[in-house]
């Protein structure tokens, strides 16, 4: 490009029309000046502009060097010409005097001639617009504007086209336009209707077969580069020449074949397709079927999707796999309804111009033209990137033999449309695919994880995904892992999305800014939680509202596509979260603007707000835990600055949300896991120790624990234990040590679990704290004795019920007391066993706790079953099933079901124990409870032994054998053991049988297991 020359936008050079010659420098001023002349009397921001003229490595002195570009280009336009305004510069350009205008004028007189029969001034007028380039759209100006380009290239070739197709309808033409025909074709092999009109000219002229010859090749070429067939406009030419059509010739009235004339000038505005478009076939089925079935009325299609999506992308793909259907032209306008909403005036304005027409002065009388000059033509419009109802509307066509396609964040619900598709993110192995077409496939290939990472750090979302893409593909020193390593990071994921003009943050922030006060509100404190998805109660709560008004506030976050149903959980609550880049966008946005105390108390209500209904919850079906709180929510807790202002956060929860937790308590806890521990984590972090302690310790015997829940559980007493060292608070670091001890108990890490009840014991015997001793001292216990340190566990458990008794403590003397009984049933004393047992079942009775009394009278059962009265344990291990079954208590139902099918296989019901404990072993695995299933696994053994099916017996008995190995429990694999040698022993192998039993009772002999005494079998 001549660095003194004329610039413009359609060629390399000429911007002004004004006859001087501009000196600009170099490629970079022209890439400024190319930059703000394609936006005219708007502000193009100086990072826009840097993009622009560096890419993705600016130099430091950017600005700077934007400034004296600027200047200079003021001293060779005017000193007013360009304005800087924040946060960028805005030039003031006459549109008479820039090329763009001027071509779309030619383009437009030009149609208006062709539409009025003028074949000859069309052409000239074409001509004449089509004169104005001089090579490439912003020719050598960079990639960044690449967009831009390839839509004035579209632009081009249309007005090219239509020049051809004027030229076609006078007759006598034919013999100069095949040269030039011929090697446009060669140079766009794909554009069928440059091949249809070659075909014409060539049949007119007496070359048929020649005219045949150029649709073969175009069908081969579009069935190899493409993989389709022609479309219905070639497909019709083909069909004409092949029946000599003398619609195809000129007629001697007017001298242009009917054929030519009705094709002459269609306006083909539709952007280019994107080459790397990927996935959403169902999607552009379904579009194009809409808009090409058999229709009543005009078919209306909205296709909807938050920023990003690629809404964009899938709309022009399916308007151009429809274009053969709309012959008479395909019409697009980009509204910018997510950016600076074009106004409909304008918009027809533009769409008058491309029909032809000059656009009248006022916005009925253009709408009113507009949809004349389209009724009965078969056209397609496409309107992208619409921002309401009221901007839609007056572009409206009349006619049903139109079609319009729109896009748009929100769905448009007030516009009446024959059909709706709302876009999602993509699926990862779509996405990877995409990533490899941007980023290269040998890239992706050699890093399948990595990539699928990078695809899930980007939610899936097609534009984070080419950015990503991109970002690889310029920076061949990275890999794909270290790109996934530099998204992990949630601080910096949005600053690694940005490339050139591509940047997710800013495309987020055009929908944020879209919405209301209370909208960004609710959506930044949404992204502060990082709880994967939330029920209307927690909104409510983070903006201390009523759920009405928290309802009405997600309609409008789901409206504008940035909150979504992730589906209704087993309480019946509908849930909602935001998309990963979303929730981080508007955590940013938290950090950034809302006050430090402000961000604490909402997180604190949606804390309050859970705990209050577990209260309730338990409250009304107490499930027999102990419970671990210390009082600071109690009307008759301690009173102090920190707890007042506690209590002020555990306020009521509106009635429906209520209804719901107390309708299923087990349904609710379930959903609300996850929530509740990223909760808990967001209090901490805001030093709320008080209130983290406080919820991890009421949540790790209700909502952790069902579902078997151990991350959740982790992550808030990881955070809350964390906060309270912070704040020196040892009475809440003991409540939480419990808990975890809790927590390795439920995993089978019977070691860890001891170390944490030991700490926590010590600590509150150094605190005075009877109760919370007692709770640790419980808690050994049990883990000593599933260890199989019987002794040592009936110690610790016996101090724990007497700690228990003074307190008068039901739920501690309930839990404690069975757990000591079912020691002493493991020593052989079973007299002892019963009285415990006994006292436990009276105290969750007192109580009400039927999930405590269902786990006591299994306990009772297994007493029954070691001295051999079967029947009477099966009912009481039945009983325990149905309580536990009712409650919603799946895996210590698992557990009832177990001690009952061992009953009744001692009974001789081989066959219904053996379906029970299949079932039981199902459960136990979906729930991830490595002990129940070696437990399963031994019954079932046993039960098989029993049957007679030695085979199947070895099989489970060993699998079983093998899991007590891995949870590292000698004494039930002592007893695994034991029937194993049975089952040697009836198989034929005594010596092998002998070999076990010898190894098993040793096991008896170490722990004083009560098998030590039992004759070998």
């Amino acid at each position: 490009m001549d660095r003194d020359t004329d610039y413009r936008l359609l060629g390399p050079v000429e911007a002004w029309r004004a006859g001087r010659r501009l000196t600009l420098g170099g490629p970079k001023p022209r890439a400024l000046l190319a930059a703000l002349l394609l936006q005219p009397g708007r502000v193009v921001s100086a990072d826009t502009l840097i993009d622009v003229i560096w890419g993705d490595r600016p130099p430091d002195t950017a600005r700077s060097l934007i400034q004296s570009y600027v200047s200079a280009l003021r001293r060779a336009l005017s000193a007013d010409a360009i304005e800087t305004r924040p946060p960028g510069y805005l030039i003031h350009a006459d549109a008479s005097l820039v090329d763009r205008a001027a071509f779309e004028r030619l383009t437009g007189q030009g149609r208006r001639a062709a539409a009025d029969g003028d074949h000859a001034a069309a052409a000239r007028l074409l001509g004449a617009a089509l004169d104005l380039w001089r090579g490439p759209a912003l020719g050598g100006i960079g990639e960044t504007l690449r967009a831009m380009a390839d839509q004035l290239e579209e632009a081009r070739q249309a007005a090219l086209e239509e020049r051809i197709a004027a030229d076609l309808a006078q007759a006598g033409r034919e013999t100069d336009l095949v040269a030039e025909l011929t090697a446009l074709v060669a140079t766009h092999p794909t554009r069928e209707r440059l091949r249809g009109q070659l075909m014409l000219a060539l049949y007119r002229l007496g070359r048929q077969a020649d005219a045949l010859a150029v649709y073969a090749e175009g069908r081969d070429v579009l069935a190899d580069e493409l993989g389709i067939d022609p479309g219905p406009g070639l497909q019709g030419m083909y069909e004409a020449i092949l029946r000599a059509d003398d619609g195809l010739l000129p007629t001697p009235e007017d001298g242009a074949s009917p054929a030519a004339a009705a094709a002459t000038l269609a306006p083909a505005l539709l952007p280019p397709a994107i080459g790397d478009f990927t996935g959403r076939a169902a999607q552009v089925r379904e579009i194009g079927a809409a808009l090409t079935g058999q229709h009543d009325a005009m078919p209306v299609v909205v296709l909807s999707g938050p920023g990003g999506v690629g809404k964009s992308v899938l709309g022009v793909t399916a308007a151009h796999q429809v274009a053969d259907a709309y012959p008479d032209g395909q019409l697009y306008a980009e509204l910018r309804g997510a950016t600076d909403p074009v106004t409909p005036c304008e918009v027809l304005g533009r769409l008058l111009r491309a029909l032809g027409a000059d656009p009248p002065e006022g916005d009925a009388e253009r709408s009113d033209l507009f949809r004349s000059l389209v009724a009965g033509r078969r056209m397609l419009l496409v309107l992208d990137d619409a921002g309401s109802e009221s901007q839609v509307r007056p572009l409206l066509p009349g006619s049903a033999t139109c079609a319009v396609l729109i896009t748009a964040r929100s769905r448009l619900g007030g516009l009446p449309c024959t059909h709706r598709t709302d876009l999602d993110v993509l699926e990862t192995e779509t996405g990877s695919r995409l990533l490899a077409k941007v980023a290269g496939e040998s890239r992706v290939r050699a890093e399948p994880a990595a990539a699928r990472r990078i695809v899930e750090l980007c939610g899936g979302l097609p534009l984070a995904i080419r950015i990503a893409g991109a970002r690889l593909a310029t920076r061949r020193h990275w890999t794909a892992r270290t790109l996934a390593e530099r998204l992990a990071d949630e601080r910096r994921r949005l600053d690694e999305l940005a490339v050139g003009d591509l940047e997710v943050r800013a495309g987020l922030g055009l929908s944020f800014r879209s919405l209301d006060a209370a909208a960004r509100t609710a959506l930044q404190r949404i992204g502060l939680l990082a709880a994967p998805n939330v029920a209307a109660w927690v909104i409510a709560a983070l903006l201390d509202v009523s759920e009405a008004a928290a309802d009405r506030v997600v309609e409008q976050l789901i409206d504008a596509q940035l909150l979504h149903c992730t589906g209704v959980d087993r309480a019946g609550q509908p849930r909602f979260g935001p998309h990963d880049l979303v929730r981080v966008y508007a955590a940013e946005r938290a950090e950034a603007e809302d006050p430090p105390a402000e961000r604490a108390a909402a997180i604190g209500r949606a804390l309050g707000a859970g705990l209050w209904l577990t209260g309730r919850v338990a409250s009304a079906t107490p499930s027999g835990a102990v419970e671990l709180h210390r009082g600071f929510l109690d009307s008759g807790g301690p009173v102090g600055t920190a707890s007042a202002a506690l209590r002020d956060l555990v306020r009521p929860v509106g009635p429906e949300a209520t209804r719901r937790a107390l309708a299923d308590p087990a349904a609710w806890f379930e959903a609300e896991a996850d929530a509740f521990a990223a909760a808990v984590e967001r209090a901490a972090a805001y030093d709320l120790h008080t209130l983290a302690c406080e919820a991890a310790a009421a949540l790790c015997s209700s909502a952790y624990a069902v579902g078997n829940r151990f991350e959740a559980w982790w992550r808030s007493h990881d955070a809350a234990l964390a906060a309270a060292r912070r704040a020196e608070d040892r009475s809440g670091e003991a409540l939480l040590l419990i808990g975890l001890g809790q927590l390795r108990y439920e995993q089978d890490r019977f070691a860890e679990s001891q170390d944490y009840f030991r700490l926590a014991a010590r600590l509150c015997t150094e605190l005075g704290d009877t109760r919370g001793r007692a709770a640790a001292l419980a808690g050994l216990g049990s883990a000593l004795r599933e260890a199989g340190g019987l002794r040592a566990a009936l110690d610790a458990l016996t101090r724990a019920v007497d700690d228990f008794r003074a307190l008068g403590d039901d739920p501690g003397l309930g839990l404690s007391c069975r757990f000591a009984g079912t020691v002493h049933l493991e020593l052989g004393e079973h007299e002892a066993a019963f009285e415990l047992l006994d006292e436990s079942l009276r105290a969750y009775r007192n109580l009400g706790s039927r999930r405590g009394e269902a786990l006591t009278l299994r306990s009772i059962g297994l007493v029954h079953r070691a001295l051999g009265a079967y029947a009477d344990a099966e009912g009481f291990s039945d009983r325990a099933v149905r309580l536990l079954s009712a409650i919603g208590d799946p895996l210590m139902a698992a557990y009832a079901i177990q001690a009952r099918a061992k009953c009744r296989f001692r009974l001789g019901r081989w066959d219904v124990a053996a379906a029970d404990l299949r079932c039981v072993l199902e459960t136990c695995r979906a729930h991830h409870d490595r002990f129940g299933e070696a437990l399963a696994l031994r019954t079932l053994g046993e039960c098989e032994l029993a049957a007679g099916r030695l085979d199947a017996a070895e099989r489970h008995l060993s699998e079983a054998a093998a899991r007590w190995s891995a949870l590292e429990l000698p004494l039930p694999r002592a007893r695994t053991l034991r029937d194993l040698a049975t089952t040697r022993q009836a198989a034929g192998d005594p010596a092998g049988a002998r070999a076990l039993r010898a190894e098993a009772r040793q096991v008896f002999t170490a722990y004083e297991a009560r098998e030590r005494d039992e004759p070998d079998a």
